[in-house]
């Protein structure tokens, strides 16, 4: 019996507008989907410094946390790139692939299709080497990073949860 590999999605990626604040809030403000980042969306507010930090590293690095549109070209999260932003712990350093969808995304391949997107753009952007900081309970991001054939480097405590975080890394040869 021969198995018919599924398509991939067609996402789109694109640098987060003044609007996708308040989409990737109302996309996150879930308890499963926030569950590995503390359990409760943040305030808008922080949302919209978050997608106006990222307009400055993708207008600096030529890379961000880029906001998601699934097939249906609604937002369904986001996925990207940005430096570690922590001095004092984990991958110092590194700059770390990531991605967050909301709960009505999952499970249809938009993360790993979004974070093959997002490896493209970072070898077009220089970048030589990703890591990925998952929580060690997140089976479906560990399960992502494997299909992007990450390798599980180190692991560390995050401070502020003190849950155990395991690094995985991936060199981007040209």
């Amino acid at each position: 019996m021969s198995t018919v590999p599924l398509a991939a999605p067609s996402l789109q990626l694109r640098v987060p507008t003044d609007e996708d604040a308040l989409s990737w809030h109302r996309a996150f403000d879930d308890p499963e989907v926030m569950e590995f980042f503390g359990g409760t969306s943040e305030e808008l507010s922080m949302y919209e410094e978050w997608t106006a930090r990222q307009r400055r590293l993708d207008a600096e690095l030529g890379y961000c946390l880029w906001t998601v549109l699934g097939e249906d070209g609604e937002v369904a999260g986001f996925t990207g790139a940005q430096p570690w932003p922590r001095t004092t712990y984990g991958p110092v350093g590194e700059t770390e692939i990531g991605w967050r969808l909301a709960r009505s995304a999952w499970g249809r391949g938009y993360a790993t299709t979004a974070a093959r997107l997002t490896l493209e753009r970072l070898r077009a952007a220089g970048v030589e080497r990703v890591v990925a900081t998952i929580d060690a309970r997140n089976q479906r991001s560990v399960a992502v990073a494997l299909r992007l054939g990450m390798e599980r480097a180190e692991s560390f405590t995050a401070p502020e949860s003190g849950n155990e975080v395991r690094c995985f890394r991936l060199e981007l040869a040209p």
